[in-house]
């Protein structure tokens, strides 16, 4: 994993600044979709219902504002897009490039918005308008094919998706267990707007006897490790909303589910890809997820569904000069984009995830900016 992305994130955001001088509302109809800022990318209805319109008038005004902002920069050929025509080259064939982009959307869990970053990358890169939304459509598809697969059942399987005893041992320790006896589990998801938004995944729960929905492909995989795992006696998804603040604004997140084990604890978990976990507005709204949960007597886990889980992050060895480098120009002013790109060498962004969980910086996206923590 290379800062690619990092930089297509960047290069993005610049011009979604630029567009928010003279059209906020735009600017802010682009960073919610996509996610620009850090935050999970949003649905159509919740940008309704941000903006006061349908969920079909927020499309409109979103594509319009993405048309607005493509118009004036390829016309102008500012800013450099050298980073999109590297990634994205018009010369691959059609597998080739759906391949890349749907490898990038299970890296940032983007899932929702993975139609309109895909055009976006691709019109960037040079690729022409028809064979962008063409492009685009396939990767909505495929994502919508998995999505849907397993959707209905008239009856039970009658050989469920089997998982492994032992599959949560590592996971359980890694657990930020809560005291006191555990507070039940709600009945049902949090009142989540888009809860039913036809944008998000739907799979069939043995356990709970019912369709549940998720956002992400790494969501999804943790619903099944759930579903199918004896050591869990049920989940709920979407089990609460914890309000976090972000430089003053109020925000609400929903965990991606409650679990209560065999052992009859509960914890409270999250989805992230693993350099997300290190995003300053991840670890906010960690944190108020922690004491929301350690309130309820349950535990708290962020699952990043591979081994680099928040705890091995911490401990991850890099290398000790890029560290001090890092560490001693901190020590004056915060680093944007583009002096952290000729500072960071070989680091990876796990690298970085590591260094920020251990020196408790500030890591924001949209424009990206490194600073040393409060």
């Amino acid at each position: 994993m290379d800062f690619g992305l990092e930089q297509v994130n960047e290069v993005l955001a610049g011009m979604v600044g630029e567009v928010a001088a003279d059209r906020p509302r735009d600017a802010e109809l682009m960073t919610c979709r996509l996610g620009l800022d850090g935050e999970s990318p949003e649905t159509l209805m919740l940008m309704g219902a941000r903006f006061g319109v349908s969920r079909d008038r927020a499309r409109q005004l979103y594509t319009r504002a993405v048309g607005t902002m493509l118009r004036q920069v390829l016309a102008t050929g500012e800013p450099d897009l050298g980073v999109f025509a590297q990634r994205y080259p018009v010369g691959w064939g059609d597998e080739r490039l759906v391949r890349t982009l749907l490898a990038e959307t299970y890296a940032t869990d983007g899932d929702i918005a993975a139609q309109d970053w895909a055009y976006l990358k691709l019109r960037l890169a040079g690729h022409d308008l028809q064979d962008s939304k063409r492009l685009a459509g396939f990767v909505f598809q495929r994502i919508a094919g998995w999505q849907q697969k397993g959707r209905w059942h008239l009856m039970p399987n009658a050989q469920p998706e089997e998982v492994p005893d032992d599959v949560w041992n590592p996971w359980l320790k890694r657990v930020e267990w809560g005291s006191g006896t555990p507070a039940d589990m709600p009945t049902l998801p949090a009142g989540r707007l888009d809860y039913d938004d036809d944008g998000r995944g739907h799979m069939y729960s043995e356990k709970l006897g019912r369709e549940i929905t998720f956002d992400t492909a790494l969501q999804a995989r943790l619903f099944r490790l759930l579903d199918g795992s004896s050591r869990v006696e049920t989940f709920r998804e979407l089990p609460a909303a914890v309000t976090y603040d972000i430089d003053g604004i109020e925000r609400t997140h929903y965990p991606t589910a409650a679990a209560r084990f065999t052992d009859g604890r509960t914890a409270l978990i999250d989805v992230l890809p693993p350099t997300h976990t290190a995003l300053h507005v991840h670890r906010t709204r960690a944190r108020a997820a922690r004491a929301y949960a350690h309130a309820h007597g349950w535990g708290w886990l962020t699952w990043t569904g591979s081994r680099h889980t928040v705890a091995d992050l911490m401990t991850r060895p890099v290398n000790a000069r890029h560290e001090s480098t890092l560490t001693n120009r901190l020590a004056t002013t915060p680093l944007t984009w583009p002096e952290f790109n000729t500072l960071r060498a070989d680091l990876t962004p796990l690298d970085l995830a590591a260094l920020v969980l251990r020196h408790n910086w500030r890591w924001d996206r949209g424009p990206f900016r490194l600073s040393p923590g409060n």
